[in-house]
């Protein structure tokens, strides 16, 4: 009677040359392609020089948590504009898995023998790494307009917010990209994703003026996932913790990554009924 091998098993360092093989592929494309960089950053420089100065006066804050006195409303958004760096890139990478799937390129990555989750997990963790650069880059540039943590230790604090948030994020634009069959259609859907949940948010008003204007669309703010993780990041820079966000994130993050992981799964995911 003949024996079935059992299949064998893959040790730590075949692994970690897995993941760090496509961390370094995702950052050869996002070296590659400049404008990317340059647009992340246009995006929130805009909003933070423009749109808060030519609104300042009319769109007050009063002392909430985790402020300690009355802020500047560009101090006040530019939590926000850290989390739409993240929200933006989150839909730049899931749109390059649309393209990789078109040209073919996902294909090679999905049949290695390394589990599907961990690819998927990896390609994510690696549009993490890329969006955390990116709000660096940012918070470098906002440093002169003197928006900075209360003390230099908000920087580190805020590095867990950001890489929660960008997992969030980011597996949310994963399990877009596995509902999109054609790459022409992902634009009208990066539209109807983005700018809800960033307009109805904390992100560029108080959810306490929501309330006061629509009670409905303060409890549809309050549902909204990008609120949450705005929220998070902007306790983290001042070196608080907002649990309530944080539980929620990581609510948000467990089911979005989950849906993601079984849409490409070929036999049960989403690809598999729409022929991908």
């Amino acid at each position: 009677m003949s024996e079935i091998a059992a299949p064998r098993g893959f040790t730590l360092r075949q692994y970690l040359i897995c993941l760090s093989g496509v961390v370094w592929r995702e950052g050869l494309r996002f070296l590659h392609q400049r404008e990317r960089f340059v647009s992340a950053l246009v995006r929130p420089l805009v909003w933070l020089f423009i749109f808060a100065a030519g609104f300042r006066q009319v769109l007050g804050v009063s002392i909430i948590p985790p402020y300690e006195t009355y802020v500047l409303y560009e101090v006040y958004i530019a939590p926000g504009l850290m989390a739409m760096i993240q929200l933006f890139n989150g839909m730049q990478s899931s749109l390059s898995m649309v393209y990789d799937r078109e040209m073919g390129n996902m294909r090679t990555l999905l049949v290695s023998p390394f589990p599907r989750w961990f690819l998927l997990g990896s390609k994510l963790l690696a549009g993490v790494a890329v969006s955390i650069l990116q709000v660096y880059a940012f918070l470098v540039i906002a440093y002169f307009w003197e928006i900075e943590p209360p003390t230099k230790w908000g920087y580190l604090t805020l590095l867990p917010a950001l890489a929660l948030s960008g997992l969030m994020l980011g597996a949310l634009g994963m399990l877009l990209s596995s509902l999109i069959k054609q790459l022409e259609n992902f634009a009208g859907v990066m539209n109807f994703v983005i700018f809800p949940m960033f307009f109805a948010s904390s992100a560029l008003y108080p959810l306490w003026r929501v309330k006061e204007s629509s009670p409905w669309l303060y409890y549809l703010c309050e549902v909204n996932p990008f609120t949450h993780a705005v929220e998070l990041i902007r306790f983290a820079f001042y070196e608080k913790v907002e649990w309530t966000s944080l539980a929620i994130v990581f609510a948000y993050t467990s089911a979005f990554l989950v849906a993601a992981i079984l849409a490409y799964d070929p036999g049960r995911g989403m690809l598999m009924r729409r022929g991908g």
